[in-house]
């Protein structure tokens, strides 16, 4: 039996997911979470085999829980469930340690075969992707550039997000207007958008 724990923050989706996986004989969901922080709980409680995660989630998103579980050094195997079929977020995932990748509006068999393929040490890519993942261009943000503009294009202040980051606000600008630099954008907005359509952020 593959054990699995699910991180969906819509209620909706991961009731149905949990219906659609229940159905498969040999997977068995320990439970559920509604964001990155609280999947991670479940994690080292339950220890699953595997974790099915969306990207978009409050408090943590299912990229910085994969790289939290590496960082942990957790036996648990990720895959990526998500609306997101951009190149740029799967070469994230893949640098996040993830081992699947698959595309919510998938047919429920190609998630129970993403998650055996998985769980038995292969990888499982959307094929829309996989080819897409060789080409278009390379990511040339740093963490904390992602970081200050994830929170700049939510209209947060150079100092707010000083204050939410514990950084200085000249710190804070340094990383914006290198951000900018780099995108080759007018101001944070367009820089913010640009990373954003590029699946960096």
């Amino acid at each position: 039996m593959i054990k699995i724990i699910l991180a969906e923050d819509q209620v909706m989706v991961s009731g149905a997911l949990v219906a659609l996986l229940k159905l498969e004989g040999d997977i068995e969901v320990l439970g559920q979470a509604k964001n990155g922080k609280e999947a991670l709980e479940l994690c080292k409680q339950l220890q699953p085999d595997v974790l099915v995660t969306d990207i978009e989630m409050p408090i943590m998103t299912g990229l910085e829980l994969a790289a939290e579980i590496v960082e942990r050094k957790l036996p648990i195997k990720v895959v990526v469930l998500t609306t997101f079929a951009r190149a740029g977020f799967l070469k994230r995932a893949m640098a996040s340690g993830v081992r699947g990748y698959m595309l919510k509006d998938a047919p429920a068999e190609d998630l129970a075969k993403a998650i055996r393929t998985v769980h038995g040490g292969g990888k499982a890519i959307a094929p829309e992707l996989a080819m897409e993942s060789w080409g278009g261009p390379q990511d040339p943000l740093s963490e904390r550039e992602r970081q200050v503009l994830r929170l700049a294009g939510t209209g947060s202040t150079s100092n707010e997000i000083a204050k939410i980051m514990h950084l200085s606000e000249g710190t804070v600008r340094n990383y914006l207007s290198e951000a900018i630099s780099k995108l080759n954008a007018k101001n944070r907005v367009e820089a913010f958008r640009m990373a954003r359509d590029e699946g960096w952020l």
